[in-house]
């Protein structure tokens, strides 16, 4: 029976907080060895494991003695180089103990600005996986600017999950699961333990929630962000405490222990049963959507998670359906209203649409996807509102009929209704 067990490949998300103190600021080690120990027991149950960890700035503010993350980026970086050799360091420590093997990717967004660069990324860690080694994934704090980052490491181990198409995120935090409020100061707050769409969601996320601390830079509105970011390329998420990692080793065999092919209904039906019966740790679980509403395409995904915007194209409702029907073309200069921002060809926008052309407050737009576009942004705003055949004439040249190729447009899926 043990053998008919499907393998997972599970992304497991570690914060600052679970690794170091956030008031001694000394390392975690007891929790960290736990950890450790969990990942391996997982491997060697057959499943393919990725860490995605935060840590490296925590740890270079505790080797040179600092209480406060200071505000000048240059030294935060220079703390990320101070603490990564140390956090990876004591990493290894422990899983060699175990004998298991560990490998370190450090990643910014420039690392996969182009979609060979992504692809390539997607299978190092693949091959990495197929040889029975653990990646061990960190944003490079040391080189990365605002224009470059994911933002926190949240955003990270969705795209991580989503770009080698994991079957579970487990984001390990310091509180329970996702409540309706800040569990410590509301004592009213309830538990949510199963969610099949996050824009149905009715919390409070001040305070984080009781998730986030000085030495991180996440909190419970990144792991929601992150939440529907995975789940729309088919990763279920999974919210559980960072302090019982051997929680995860319950809540994978209960995984399995289910038949494949349940309905969400039938889905929340058992978890809501089994968590409140105590069969399974208190976790928030977050469905993943529907077989037929997921992200499919890696480049799709690529578009829409890996690069950062630079701008955005508005237009209206009309071209809006014309672009997202079964047999659409690309996006063609007649079919904008505007333009904001300042961009070069070949990088990533987003889409905006508005209901009323007169009406282009950013309050009246809606982001409805991303794009990467054939020409400069001062050049649609020279043949917007036109048709293609005049481009060559009102810019002497013409690359292309599309401001935006159908292959390089991206749109999130749908979320259906949970009623």
């Amino acid at each position: 029976m043990e053998g008919k067990k499907r393998q997972l490949t599970i992304v497991v998300k570690i914060g600052s907080s679970s690794l170091v103190d956030a008031v001694t600021r000394e390392p975690r080690i007891a929790n960290m060895a736990l950890i450790v120990e969990t990942i391996t027991k997982l491997r060697r149950q057959g499943h393919k494991i990725i860490i995605v960890s935060s840590g490296a700035i925590a740890f270079g503010m505790k080797v040179m003695k600092l209480e406060s993350k200071p505000s000048k980026l240059s030294a935060v970086q220079a703390l990320a180089s101070i603490g990564q050799g140390r956090l990876i360091g004591l990493f290894n420590d422990l899983f060699r103990q175990m004998d298991q093997t560990t490998a370190q990717i450090l990643i910014t967004r420039n690392d996969i600005v182009d979609y060979t660069q992504y692809k390539n990324a997607k299978n190092t860690i693949n091959e990495l996986l197929e040889m029975g080694v653990i990646p061990i994934v960190n944003e490079n704090d040391t080189l990365s600017v605002s224009e470059i980052k994911f933002g926190d490491n949240d955003t990270l181990s969705a795209i991580t999950a989503g770009m080698i198409h994991a079957d579970y995120l487990f984001l390990m935090t310091d509180v329970e699961c996702l409540y309706t409020d800040n569990p410590r100061s509301n004592p009213k707050a309830e538990p949510i333990l199963v969610v099949d769409n996050i824009d149905d969601l009715n919390v409070s996320t001040n305070d984080d929630g009781g998730a986030g601390s000085d030495v991180g830079t996440g909190g419970m509105t990144t792991k929601l962000i992150a939440a529907g970011l995975a789940t729309n390329v088919g990763v279920t998420t999974i919210i559980t405490l960072s302090t019982q990692p051997h929680y995860i080793l319950d809540i994978v065999a209960h995984i399995q222990s289910q038949k494949e092919g349940l309905s969400i209904v039938e889905q929340r039906k058992i978890l809501q049963h089994d968590i409140r019966n105590k069969t399974i740790p208190l976790h928030t679980r977050f469905l993943s959507l529907p077989q037929d509403t997921q992200i499919k395409s890696d480049r799709r995904f690529w578009i829409l998670h890996g690069l950062k915007t630079k701008g955005a194209l508005i237009i209206d409702e009309g071209c809006f359906a014309a672009l997202t029907r079964r047999d659409r073309a690309g996006l063609l200069p007649a079919g904008i209203i505007d333009v904001v921002g300042n961009f070069h060809e070949n990088e990533c926008v987003a889409i905006k649409v508005v209901a009323d052309r007169t009406k282009l407050s950013e309050h009246d737009m809606v982001e409805v996807g991303h794009c990467r576009v054939n020409y400069t942004a001062n050049e649609i705003r020279m043949i917007k509102g036109h048709k293609s055949s005049q481009i060559e004439s009102i810019l002497g040249y013409a690359d292309s009929e599309y401001v935006a190729h159908r292959d390089n447009l991206a749109f999130p899926p749908v979320t259906p209704s949970s009623n």
